[in-house]
């Protein structure tokens, strides 16, 4: 609804409107059942007595949606899944991404929370979804954000210190502060582009770049205060590299394994095509290096942001709905859960000993071995970029782009007994919470988008009365009544 009001257009003259998503995102967006997503087998499912709905294409009027702000006869175009947490955005990647077409043993990947990839083989494709988390999309990660005007989305060696890019209010890239990786000061600030968080792909910059410097061997970052600086404010700490080096590691479990499905072994896969924000904006060598890509890739083609370009597509053509349910059934053939793979789950644990436990590769190589899993070659050469997208938003539109700063709703409690030590607002790494002490109690206020959620809970340990609890916020019946009172 707030980019709705963006259009700058009367609202009754929208004739249709494309979505494109995961499963999870789309089936709240229907209103439907999501806890059949939660688990990979269907015991538990039994036991909960959870209906599993289809997920199929529809061509929905808007009405339906009660709280949509469209025209009742407005079409809402809905693209099927393919299996439960691989969905509409993998077949974008499919179509989107030219990999139908290519004739080399490729892989297609999305980089984000639900590592989406697509391995194309002798004319077979091979899907799976890696949970990544969200470290490369810059959440879970202590100064990070989403791609925004103001986040960093690269560093480049520059003399012995290091330059910033940050992104502009086109989201293209632009030169920044100069700085120093071990202090946290900047060297030259940039007045023009002036960096207000890291987005994920400069923490993929970020660790390659101080992989290089030898500041950093993981799990230790090797500078006086265990940080790597980016100015004065923006830094990223162990627990960052932790959770970027899951990311990593699972992306890299995902497509060894996908190859093992396919019969081949990583040195196979010659091309590469690289979507989402963090395919687009980070250099090929750099994902390469940290093993972001198959070490024997020769030609990477950046696609950008694959799901959103079939999102408008379908707006435009939405004949195109035929073409994803024929390969939503094709795919579902040949996917490949990885939570029930014990080939995943292998070289998983393999990269989790790398990137938390310092496990040396020379190590890491022995265990492939001693595990029967092909082996992992060192990147030796830099592939070629093909087609390298300039941002990963490929249509601004008539009026340019438009960041909403805040998506969903804000939440304000008044907790009995809160003393307003402020423990809660400094723990909290994503900056959700606020507080106004003009009232009595004092006032907590929790922007649901920025919180990470109840996996986190920093906020709840400090509190000395022991009055704050994340998942008040969520309830909406305690919501309710604070509000009444």
């Amino acid at each position: 609804n707030q980019i709705l009001l963006q259009l700058r257009v009367c609202l009754d003259h929208v004739s249709r409107l494309a979505i494109c998503g995961n499963p999870t995102q789309l089936s709240l967006f229907q209103g439907m059942e999501i806890r059949d997503l939660a688990y990979a087998g269907s015991r538990k499912l039994q036991a909960l007595n959870v209906p599993i709905p289809e997920r199929t294409a529809a061509i929905r009027r808007a009405n339906e949606f009660p709280e949509l702000t469209l025209p009742d006869a407005c079409d809402v175009i809905i693209p099927p899944a393919v299996h439960d947490e691989v969905g509409a955005d993998a077949l974008a990647l499919v179509i989107q991404s030219g990999i139908l077409d290519c004739n080399e043993t490729a892989i297609a990947i999305d980089y984000g929370t639900n590592a989406e990839m697509v391995l194309s083989h002798q004319g077979r494709l091979f899907t799976a979804s890696a949970a990544a988390g969200p470290a490369l999309e810059g959440q879970h990660i202590c100064c990070g954000a989403l791609a925004m005007p103001g986040a960093i989305a690269d560093i480049e060696a520059d003399g012995k210190d290091h330059r910033l890019l940050v992104l502009d209010d086109n989201m293209l890239p632009a030169s920044g502060a100069l700085i120093n990786l071990s202090l946290a000061t900047e060297i030259s600030a940039s007045c023009e582009s002036a960096a207000k968080a890291i987005t994920g792909t400069g923490v993929i910059a970020a660790l390659d770049q101080a992989l290089l410097a030898g500041v950093m061997s993981p799990p230790k970052i090797n500078t006086p205060d265990r940080r790597l600086h980016f100015g004065r404010e923006i830094f990223l700490t162990e627990s960052d590299l932790g959770e970027a080096g899951k990311a990593i590691g699972a992306i890299r479990a995902g497509y060894v394994t996908l190859g093992v499905e396919a019969g081949i072994v990583p040195a196979e896969i010659t091309t590469a095509y690289l979507a989402g924000a963090s395919g687009t904006y980070v250099e090929a060598k750099k994902s390469g290096r940290l093993g972001l890509i198959p070490p024997c890739v020769d030609k990477v083609n950046q696609v950008g942001n694959t799901s959103l370009a079939m999102a408008r597509d379908l707006a435009f053509e939405p004949s195109k709905l035929e073409k994803m349910t024929d390969l939503s059934v094709s795919l579902s053939q040949t996917h490949t859960m990885f939570a029930t793979s014990d080939t995943f789950s292998k070289l998983f644990l393999l990269e989790l000993s790398r990137w938390t436990e310092g496990m040396p590769m020379e190590t890491h190589r022995e265990m492939l071995h001693r595990f029967h899993l092909p082996d992992i070659p060192v990147m030796e050469r830099m592939p070629s970029i093909l087609c390298s997208m300039q941002r990963d938003i490929g249509h601004l539109g008539l009026h340019g782009l438009i960041a909403l700063e805040s998506v969903g709703k804000e939440v304000r409690l008044q907790l009995e007994g809160c003393v307003a030590c402020l423990s809660c607002i400094t723990a909290c790494p994503a900056d959700a919470l606020s507080i106004d002490t003009t009232t009595h109690p004092a006032s907590i206020s929790l922007t649901h988008a920025r919180c990470n959620g109840v996996a986190c809970r920093r906020c709840e340990p400090g509190c000395e009365p022991k009055v704050f609890h994340l998942s008040d916020f969520f309830d909406e019946k305690r919501v309710a009544a604070n509000r009444e009172c």
